[in-house]
Protein backbone atom coordinates (compact mmCIF):
# COMPACT_ATOMS: atom_id res chain seq x y z
CA UNK A 1 0.00 0.00 0.00
CA UNK A 2 2.68 2.08 0.74
CA UNK A 3 3.93 1.99 -3.54
CA UNK A 4 3.85 5.08 -5.21
CA UNK A 5 -0.41 4.76 -6.69
CA UNK A 6 -3.09 7.22 -7.45
CA UNK A 7 -5.30 8.38 -5.04
CA UNK A 8 -8.49 6.10 -5.67
CA UNK A 9 -6.48 3.07 -5.43
CA UNK A 10 -5.25 3.77 -2.02
CA UNK A 11 -8.45 4.77 -0.85
CA UNK A 12 -10.13 1.28 -2.24
CA UNK A 13 -7.37 -0.55 -0.29
CA UNK A 14 -8.18 1.42 2.62
CA UNK A 15 -11.50 0.59 2.51
CA UNK A 16 -11.10 -2.81 2.93
CA UNK A 17 -10.35 -1.83 6.57
CA UNK A 18 -12.14 1.55 7.58
CA UNK A 19 -14.84 3.65 6.55
CA UNK A 20 -13.76 5.37 3.06
CA UNK A 21 -14.66 8.66 4.44
CA UNK A 22 -12.49 8.55 7.02
CA UNK A 23 -9.96 7.25 4.48
CA UNK A 24 -10.56 10.32 2.29
CA UNK A 25 -10.10 12.68 5.73
CA UNK A 26 -6.92 10.96 6.21
CA UNK A 27 -5.29 10.90 2.72
CA UNK A 28 -6.35 14.75 2.67
CA UNK A 29 -4.58 15.54 6.00
CA UNK A 30 -1.52 13.07 4.90
CA UNK A 31 -1.49 15.11 1.54
CA UNK A 32 -2.16 18.74 2.74
CA UNK A 33 -5.42 19.25 1.19
CA UNK A 34 -8.34 19.57 2.26
CA UNK A 35 -11.57 16.56 1.46
CA UNK A 36 -13.03 18.65 -1.37
CA UNK A 37 -9.36 19.13 -3.02
CA UNK A 38 -8.51 15.30 -2.59
CA UNK A 39 -12.04 14.71 -4.34
CA UNK A 40 -11.68 17.31 -7.21
CA UNK A 41 -8.74 15.36 -8.23
CA UNK A 42 -9.54 12.04 -7.97
CA UNK A 43 -7.29 9.52 -9.34
CA UNK A 44 -4.05 12.25 -9.27
CA UNK A 45 -0.47 9.82 -8.23
CA UNK A 46 0.36 9.92 -4.50
CA UNK A 47 3.96 10.87 -3.32
CA UNK A 48 5.42 7.79 -1.79
CA UNK A 49 5.98 9.23 1.39
CA UNK A 50 2.19 10.40 1.56
CA UNK A 51 1.43 7.03 0.62
CA UNK A 52 3.25 5.75 3.47
CA UNK A 53 2.19 8.04 6.27
CA UNK A 54 -1.21 7.33 4.93
CA UNK A 55 -0.78 3.93 5.18
CA UNK A 56 0.04 4.70 8.90
CA UNK A 57 -2.75 6.73 9.19
CA UNK A 58 -5.11 3.93 8.23
CA UNK A 59 -3.57 1.04 10.77
CA UNK A 60 -3.94 3.38 13.63
CA UNK A 61 -7.38 3.72 12.64
CA UNK A 62 -8.35 0.13 11.67
CA UNK A 63 -7.05 -0.04 15.67
CA UNK A 64 -9.25 2.06 16.91
CA UNK A 65 -7.45 5.62 17.37
CA UNK A 66 -10.43 8.23 16.96
CA UNK A 67 -9.68 10.01 13.72
CA UNK A 68 -10.09 13.17 15.24
CA UNK A 69 -6.43 12.36 17.49
CA UNK A 70 -5.10 11.39 14.03
CA UNK A 71 -5.91 14.61 12.41
CA UNK A 72 -5.58 16.81 15.27
CA UNK A 73 -8.44 18.17 15.16
CA UNK A 74 -12.22 19.02 15.56
CA UNK A 75 -15.19 20.82 14.83
CA UNK A 76 -17.90 21.59 17.41
CA UNK A 77 -19.94 24.52 17.22
CA UNK A 78 -18.58 25.81 13.53
CA UNK A 79 -15.40 26.14 15.27
CA UNK A 80 -11.85 24.02 14.42
CA UNK A 81 -10.63 22.53 18.04
CA UNK A 82 -7.35 21.02 18.18
CA UNK A 83 -7.61 17.89 20.13
CA UNK A 84 -4.92 15.43 21.20
CA UNK A 85 -5.42 12.07 23.47
CA UNK A 86 -5.28 14.20 26.76
CA UNK A 87 -9.03 15.21 26.03
CA UNK A 88 -12.02 13.83 24.73
CA UNK A 89 -12.58 14.18 20.85
CA UNK A 90 -16.06 16.85 21.07
CA UNK A 91 -19.17 15.44 20.39
CA UNK A 92 -22.28 16.87 18.53
CA UNK A 93 -24.65 16.01 20.84
CA UNK A 94 -22.56 18.06 23.50
CA UNK A 95 -23.84 21.58 21.40
CA UNK A 96 -27.23 21.38 23.19
CA UNK A 97 -25.38 22.12 26.87
CA UNK A 98 -24.15 25.21 24.77
CA UNK A 99 -27.45 25.90 23.19
CA UNK A 100 -29.43 25.41 26.63
CA UNK A 101 -26.64 27.55 28.42
CA UNK A 102 -26.94 30.58 25.50
CA UNK A 103 -30.89 30.76 26.64
CA UNK A 104 -30.37 30.45 30.03
CA UNK A 105 -28.28 33.66 30.58
CA UNK A 106 -30.25 36.08 29.78
CA UNK A 107 -27.41 39.13 31.89
CA UNK A 108 -25.52 40.34 29.14
CA UNK A 109 -22.18 40.53 30.85
CA UNK A 110 -22.68 36.95 32.79
CA UNK A 111 -20.23 34.39 34.53
CA UNK A 112 -20.27 31.14 33.72
CA UNK A 113 -17.94 28.34 34.23
CA UNK A 114 -17.62 24.95 32.03
CA UNK A 115 -16.50 22.44 35.01
CA UNK A 116 -14.21 19.98 33.58
CA UNK A 117 -13.39 21.62 30.12
CA UNK A 118 -11.35 19.18 28.19
CA UNK A 119 -10.85 20.88 24.81
CA UNK A 120 -12.32 23.80 25.96
CA UNK A 121 -14.98 23.07 23.46
CA UNK A 122 -18.12 24.57 25.82
CA UNK A 123 -15.72 27.67 27.41
CA UNK A 124 -14.83 29.01 23.85
CA UNK A 125 -18.16 28.15 21.97
CA UNK A 126 -19.83 29.96 24.78
CA UNK A 127 -17.06 33.22 24.79
CA UNK A 128 -17.46 33.36 21.02
CA UNK A 129 -21.15 33.88 21.00
CA UNK A 130 -21.46 36.04 24.20
CA UNK A 131 -18.53 38.39 24.04
CA UNK A 132 -19.03 40.32 26.85
CA UNK A 133 -19.95 37.27 29.42
CA UNK A 134 -16.88 36.23 31.85
CA UNK A 135 -15.95 32.32 31.04
CA UNK A 136 -13.94 30.26 32.61
CA UNK A 137 -13.13 26.56 31.83
CA UNK A 138 -11.68 24.40 34.57
CA UNK A 139 -9.89 21.08 34.48
CA UNK A 140 -7.99 18.55 36.94
CA UNK A 141 -5.55 17.51 34.39
CA UNK A 142 -2.88 19.78 33.16
CA UNK A 143 -2.37 18.40 30.12
CA UNK A 144 -5.92 18.85 29.07
CA UNK A 145 -5.89 22.54 29.80
CA UNK A 146 -2.57 22.96 27.74
CA UNK A 147 -5.00 21.95 24.65
CA UNK A 148 -7.79 24.32 25.80
CA UNK A 149 -5.12 26.73 26.19
CA UNK A 150 -4.48 26.24 22.79
CA UNK A 151 -7.71 26.80 21.34
CA UNK A 152 -8.51 29.77 23.50
CA UNK A 153 -5.69 31.60 22.25
CA UNK A 154 -6.78 30.97 18.81
CA UNK A 155 -10.33 30.88 18.44
CA UNK A 156 -11.47 33.25 21.68
CA UNK A 157 -8.93 35.62 21.74
CA UNK A 158 -7.73 34.46 25.28
CA UNK A 159 -10.83 35.71 26.17
CA UNK A 160 -11.33 32.38 28.60
CA UNK A 161 -10.28 31.84 31.89
CA UNK A 162 -8.67 28.63 32.76
CA UNK A 163 -8.37 27.67 36.00
CA UNK A 164 -6.63 23.69 36.92
CA UNK A 165 -8.62 21.82 39.80
CA UNK A 166 -11.37 19.36 40.59
CA UNK A 167 -14.52 20.47 39.89
CA UNK A 168 -15.30 23.57 42.60
CA UNK A 169 -12.14 23.33 44.09
CA UNK A 170 -10.78 25.47 40.71
CA UNK A 171 -13.38 28.22 41.76
CA UNK A 172 -13.30 28.54 45.08
CA UNK A 173 -14.92 31.42 46.89
CA UNK A 174 -16.74 32.28 43.44
CA UNK A 175 -19.84 32.33 42.49
CA UNK A 176 -21.52 32.15 39.29
CA UNK A 177 -24.60 32.99 37.22
CA UNK A 178 -24.74 29.79 35.49
CA UNK A 179 -22.59 26.24 35.65
CA UNK A 180 -22.35 23.81 33.33
CA UNK A 181 -20.31 20.37 32.95
CA UNK A 182 -20.24 17.35 30.49
CA UNK A 183 -18.14 15.21 33.54
CA UNK A 184 -17.49 11.70 32.94
CA UNK A 185 -20.93 9.43 33.35
CA UNK A 186 -20.65 6.25 32.05
CA UNK A 187 -20.79 3.17 34.30
CA UNK A 188 -16.98 1.92 35.41
CA UNK A 189 -17.73 -1.70 33.84
CA UNK A 190 -19.77 -0.61 30.96
CA UNK A 191 -18.60 -2.24 27.78
CA UNK A 192 -18.70 0.27 25.56
CA UNK A 193 -15.39 1.86 27.09
CA UNK A 194 -14.06 -0.42 25.29
CA UNK A 195 -15.60 0.05 21.80
CA UNK A 196 -13.93 2.00 18.73
CA UNK A 197 -13.00 5.13 19.89
CA UNK A 198 -13.35 5.61 23.11
CA UNK A 199 -10.71 2.79 24.69
CA UNK A 200 -7.89 5.17 23.65
CA UNK A 201 -9.64 8.68 24.86
CA UNK A 202 -8.64 9.74 28.56
CA UNK A 203 -10.23 7.50 31.26
CA UNK A 204 -11.45 9.82 33.48
CA UNK A 205 -12.65 12.03 31.40
CA UNK A 206 -15.30 8.99 30.56
CA UNK A 207 -15.80 6.75 33.79
CA UNK A 208 -15.94 8.48 37.90
CA UNK A 209 -16.13 4.82 38.64
CA UNK A 210 -18.85 2.64 40.14
CA UNK A 211 -22.06 3.42 38.55
CA UNK A 212 -21.11 6.62 36.95
CA UNK A 213 -23.11 9.27 39.05
CA UNK A 214 -20.37 9.97 41.20
CA UNK A 215 -19.00 13.45 39.69
CA UNK A 216 -23.09 14.65 39.58
CA UNK A 217 -23.54 14.05 43.12
CA UNK A 218 -20.53 16.30 43.49
CA UNK A 219 -21.66 18.85 40.87
CA UNK A 220 -25.54 18.97 42.63
CA UNK A 221 -24.92 18.98 46.03
CA UNK A 222 -21.91 21.80 46.05
CA UNK A 223 -23.55 24.04 42.76
CA UNK A 224 -26.06 26.50 45.52
CA UNK A 225 -22.45 27.41 47.38
CA UNK A 226 -20.94 28.87 43.94
CA UNK A 227 -24.32 29.86 41.80
CA UNK A 228 -25.56 33.67 42.34
CA UNK A 229 -29.59 33.63 43.47
CA UNK A 230 -31.35 32.04 40.37
CA UNK A 231 -28.38 30.80 38.70
CA UNK A 232 -28.52 27.71 36.62
CA UNK A 233 -27.23 24.29 36.56
CA UNK A 234 -26.88 22.20 33.51
CA UNK A 235 -25.61 19.16 32.71
CA UNK A 236 -24.85 16.58 29.97
CA UNK A 237 -25.87 13.02 30.80
CA UNK A 238 -26.10 9.26 29.47
CA UNK A 239 -29.54 8.91 27.14
CA UNK A 240 -31.13 7.07 30.83
CA UNK A 241 -29.56 9.40 33.15
CA UNK A 242 -32.22 11.49 33.00
CA UNK A 243 -34.50 11.05 35.67
CA UNK A 244 -31.35 10.15 38.52
CA UNK A 245 -30.14 13.48 37.86
CA UNK A 246 -34.27 15.08 37.53
CA UNK A 247 -34.31 13.20 41.13
CA UNK A 248 -30.80 14.54 42.73
CA UNK A 249 -31.45 17.92 41.71
CA UNK A 250 -34.72 18.31 43.10
CA UNK A 251 -33.58 16.58 46.34
CA UNK A 252 -31.40 19.64 46.62
CA UNK A 253 -33.70 21.93 46.16
CA UNK A 254 -33.65 23.25 42.84
CA UNK A 255 -36.67 24.47 40.93
CA UNK A 256 -37.25 24.31 36.97
CA UNK A 257 -36.08 20.93 36.58
CA UNK A 258 -36.07 20.01 33.44
CA UNK A 259 -34.55 17.38 30.65
CA UNK A 260 -33.78 18.02 27.21
CA UNK A 261 -33.21 15.70 24.25
CA UNK A 262 -30.67 15.35 21.59
CA UNK A 263 -31.42 15.04 17.68
CA UNK A 264 -31.27 11.65 18.48
CA UNK A 265 -34.27 11.92 21.03
CA UNK A 266 -32.36 10.49 24.20
CA UNK A 267 -32.57 12.75 26.84
CA UNK A 268 -28.77 14.47 26.98
CA UNK A 269 -29.01 17.38 29.09
CA UNK A 270 -30.95 18.52 32.67
CA UNK A 271 -31.04 21.57 34.32
CA UNK A 272 -32.49 23.53 37.26
CA UNK A 273 -32.44 26.55 38.78
CA UNK A 274 -30.43 27.31 42.08
CA UNK A 275 -32.87 27.85 45.34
Amino acid sequence: MADPSDSNQLLSLAAHNIARRDAELLLASCWRKSRAQLLASAGENVPAEVAAHFEHACHQRAAGVPVAYLLGRREFWSLEFVVSPAVLVPRPETELLVQRLLQLVTAPAAQVADLGTGSGAIAIALATERPDWHVTGTDASPEALVVARENGTRLAGGRVEWALGNWYAAVEGRRFDALGSNPPYIAEHDPVLESDGLRHEPRSALTPGGDGTSAFHTLINEAPRHLRPGGWLALEHGNTQGETLRSLLVARGFTHVTSHRDLAGHERVTEGKAP
